[in-house]
């Protein structure tokens, strides 16, 4: 259990909405708090409270909840329990769980994939490949099952993404984004009509084979524990699960 997230205390504040999507908690003057919304593409509200009082965070969460439309989401670490249950606290529920993964780029670990063309992606094909892959989104399980990482927004960087080509016509897609300290596999989408073909496997083994050979040994991933395709995906090339994260959600009353 983390019994460190929070001090012990109730300091006197003044919560403070300093813009449209930011508060601070002001203890004499000072900021001792403060708490932001994040809207994702697909226009859900994710919000966020940094804070070292448990006091000053619920009122930080509370002053959000008064001023803000709902559904509302948050996300947290699974292990910390203190800001789950502050959370909870305040309604809000658990919607999903992803499990973070650490991925091995050694080929030598991954295995290999079947022979598939790969090439960097040029912007126009890629944009219908994108439009492709929305449209089948949006015809089963819908925006709000997607990780954020999976924009609803067209591609504007052609050179974070490499594809997948079978008969002239790009039918996967891989994007990798340099986040955090490890690079993140941040997507891979298949044409639903080009699936169990080895597809992805080739696509995520093209991608790692360039960290690997750029000298990083690990990269990042995160999988929705309900997505069994990519969860065997990422159980197939050694990947380890190193944590999972909880989305809540605070539906409208």
């Amino acid at each position: 259990m983390n019994t460190s997230r929070f001090t012990a205390g109730e300091p006197a504040v003044e919560i403070t909405r300093v813009e449209p999507g930011l508060w601070h908690a002001l203890d004499d003057g000072r900021v001792t708090g403060r708490a932001e919304t994040t809207t994702r593409p697909d226009g859900r509200v994710f919000l966020s409270v940094d804070a070292w009082h448990r006091s000053v965070f619920d009122q930080l969460a509370h002053a959000m909840l008064a001023a803000l439309p709902e559904p509302l989401h948050t996300v947290v670490d699974e292990t910390d329990d203190e800001t789950l249950a502050a959370w909870r606290q305040a309604g809000f529920t658990i919607r999903r769980r992803e499990w973070e993964y650490a991925v091995p780029t050694d080929p030598r670990v991954t295995g290999p994939a079947r022979p598939v063309t790969i090439v960097p992606a040029e912007a126009d094909p890629l944009r219908e490949l994108d439009r492709v892959v929305r449209a089948e989104v949006d015809a089963t399980v819908g925006w709000a099952e997607m990780p954020a990482e999976v924009l609803v927004r067209p591609p504007d960087d052609p050179a974070k993404y490499a594809v997948a080509v079978e008969d002239g016509e790009y039918v996967g897609l891989i994007r990798v984004a340099q986040v955090t300290r490890l690079p993140r596999i941040g997507l891979v989408a298949v044409r639903a009509d080009r699936r169990r073909r080895g597809i992805a496997r080739a696509l995520l083994a093209d991608a790692l084979g360039v960290l690997h050979r750029a000298g990083i040994e690990t990269a990042s991933a995160e999988v929705k524990e309900t997505n069994e395709a990519a969860t065997a995906l990422f159980d197939g090339i050694g990947a380890r699960r190193t944590n999972s994260t909880l989305e809540l959600v605070r539906h409208g009353r």
